[in-house]
């Protein structure tokens, strides 16, 4: 993983590149007056979403839409 260290004003001004950088690998360092303050790294990688994964766990019975018993009156 390469290393990259910019000022605090590069790092406002660049940030969305900057950004694009960290998500390709790099690692970016922030610095003010010459000395590290933070770092910008990539976040692990999460599994892309699967519409209908959880297929089955959500159960509908029959008399779902049957009027509440404590509304009975209003019917």
């Amino acid at each position: 993983m390469t290393e990259t260290v910019v000022n605090v004003h590069e790092a406002k001004t660049h940030l969305s590149r900057l950004l694009a950088r960290v998500e390709a690998g790099e690692r970016i360092v922030i610095a003010r007056a010459g000395h590290p303050v933070a770092e910008l790294i990539p976040t692990a990688k999460r599994a892309p979403r699967t519409p209908g994964m959880d297929r089955g766990k959500v159960v509908i019975h029959d008399n779902f839409d049957d009027p509440l018993p404590e509304f009975e009156e209003y019917t």
